[in-house]
């Protein structure tokens, strides 16, 4: 599916008109948008520091101007309000203005990752019409011009590549035009704060990644109010440690909430005890958001590394659930409070509270963010499970979204008639309202925090000329949570497991979603009604 760069609304689901007056008279709403965040922060905070580099420190004021000229940059262009760009930067300090630039200038960004390839990007751009693309020239081993290339050649609307370091053949970055724009009050365009700002990446729990649209309404208040029940301010210095363009990264409270709050924000893109230790000891960090495995990572490295992380109060975890034993580490580990948070891109937060008990933070994923936030939990059938009891979890609220941008196969789906996502989540509630996520009903790997249909790796298995059947499994994992297990049916030897992951690397498959191991099967296990028994795959590893 190719869309017109032009019609960015067609295949967005609106909240319905009665649910949204509801929400702004609640005060959940305010009809700003995200770049008025930032230029409101200017304001209030003109000289407390911004964005921490490694070429010093950049206040608000000075933030606001620089948003300022980026959006007067991308106009210059000819990119317009409505356009699609996909922004696909890893954690460098161009993202943060970049990113403040386009929303101001009312381009909207489209959120990869920077694992994503070529199988992920060329779908995203594809479906949502995107005029631009805007990446790094390589990292490690990989080239994103070479892929760029590759787009660009498929996709005719992919007028501008603009590129962070050698450009190539492409535009560098460097040389976007960014002159200081017209007095305020006339160059900005006129946004609607009920309209699109951004497009996030789903988990990719059914295939290829699906678009979420996100509005400055509902995106805003979910920053404002994370924000204000982590207790950020304008003495907090956030280190965005996973991708920035990662939700929890971006959201909770993330980049835009310290933005909101007058934090300082710096971004690392090594994660490793080594650096990020050193990094919190440098700036005097205050919180940062991890994934289980990383957490764990790091709380044994406290064993070896000697930085002074006493600036560190506050360590949330989120993306999958943190075991309970490894929660109760963190603290006499790292010296920092722990919370753990359980949401979804398409919407729903939950928190762990600093009122809260060992005992809660430790064993439970948190409770909904708002006091909107309307929580289901059902069975197979749909009908609401007791008090305590397992269900999936059903929810809708003043954030999250009533549909999959431009999917309505999936929409049918995964939204009830009344407007409720259907999370996939298997979950209980306890009296306090905390909720106790114990796994999924859908089928997919969650692999360090990183969702991985098991379809889509499967259809890529099967281009092998050797395998006859594929199934992918997540296996039990101590580091990882899962590790993605291949189960092969193949034709004559099996493929080593090196040899296959250069195969589906070569298809585009991104490196966190290749198999971790190989196991060789005589035929695979099937249901009674003919599909492939995952349980008793996993049963017998």
């Amino acid at each position: 599916m190719t869309v017109s760069p032009s019609d960015h609304r067609d295949g967005f689901v609106p909240f319905p008109a009665e649910v949204a007056e509801s929400y702004r008279a609640a005060g959940y709403w305010t009809g700003k948008t995200l770049a008025d965040l930032l230029r409101d922060t200017a304001v209030r905070y003109p000289d407390r520091p911004a964005l921490i580099t490694g070429d010093g420190v950049c206040d608000y004021a000075e933030l606001d101007a620089e948003v300022d000229r980026w959006a007067c940059g991308f106009s210059t262009l000819g990119m317009t309000p409505g356009d699609r760009v996909v922004l696909h930067l890893p954690n460098v300090a161009e993202f943060v203005p970049v990113l403040f630039g386009l929303l101001r200038a009312g381009i909207i960004p489209v959120l990869a990752l920077p694992a994503h390839r070529r199988t992920e990007i060329e779908h995203l751009a594809r479906l949502s019409g995107a005029v631009g693309y805007l990446i790094a020239d390589r990292q490690g081993d990989f080239s994103y011009t070479g892929l760029a290339a590759d787009l660009v050649a498929e996709l005719p609307a992919l007028r501008h590549v603009l590129v962070l370091g050698d450009p190539g053949p492409f535009t560098a970055l460097a040389t976007v035009p960014r002159m200081a724009p017209a007095p305020k009050e006339v160059s900005a365009p006129d946004i609607d704060p009920s309209d699109i700002a951004l497009l996030l990446v789903s988990g990719g729990t059914t295939g290829l990644p699906k678009l979420i649209a996100r509005t400055h309404d509902d995106y805003g208040y979910l920053c404002r109010a994370s924000a204000e029940v982590c207790g950020i301010g304008p003495d907090d210095v956030y280190m965005a440690t996973l991708p920035a363009a990662h939700n929890f990264t971006l959201s909770s409270p993330g980049i835009i909430g310290c933005v909101w709050a007058g934090a300082a924000i710096t971004l690392i893109d090594d994660p490793s005890p080594e650096n990020a230790f050193a990094v919190i000891e440098r700036h005097r960090v205050t919180f940062t958001s991890v994934v289980p495995p990383l957490a764990r990572l790091w709380c044994t490295a406290t064993e070896w590394e000697q930085a002074d992380l006493s600036s560190l109060r506050l360590l949330q975890a989120g993306g999958s659930k943190l075991a309970e034993v490894n929660a109760r580490e963190v603290g006499p580990a790292l010296g920092a409070r722990l919370q753990q948070v359980f949401g979804m891109a398409e919407g729903l937060l939950n928190y762990t509270r600093d009122e809260d008990d060992e005992d809660i933070v430790c064993r439970t994923q948190g409770r909904p963010l708002s006091p909107a936030d309307e929580i289901r939990i059902v069975d197979e059938e749909g009908n609401d499970v007791g008090p305590g009891e397992e269900g999936e979890l059903l929810t809708r609220g003043p954030y999250t979204i009533r549909g999959y941008y431009r999917a309505p196969e999936h929409n049918a789906r995964s939204f009830t008639p009344d407007g409720f996502y259907r999370s996939g989540d298997l979950v209980r509630r306890l009296p306090s309202g905390h909720l106790i996520v114990s796994g999924r009903i859908k089928d997919v790997i969650n692999r360090g925090g990183e969702n991985i249909a098991c379809d889509e790796v499967e259809e890529h298995l099967l281009a092998h000329p050797a395998v006859r059947h594929a199934a992918a499994v997540g296996l039990p994992d101590p580091e990882l949570g899962e590790r993605t297990c291949a189960f092969l049916v193949v034709d004559g030897e099996l493929p080593s497991l090196p040899a296959l992951r250069r195969f589906l690397t070569d298809r585009g498959l991104a490196a966190f979603k290749l198999p971790d191991e190989l196991r060789a099967a005589a035929a695979l296990p099937v249901t009674a009604v003919g599909k492939i028994d995952k349980k008793a795959l996993r049963a017998g590893a």
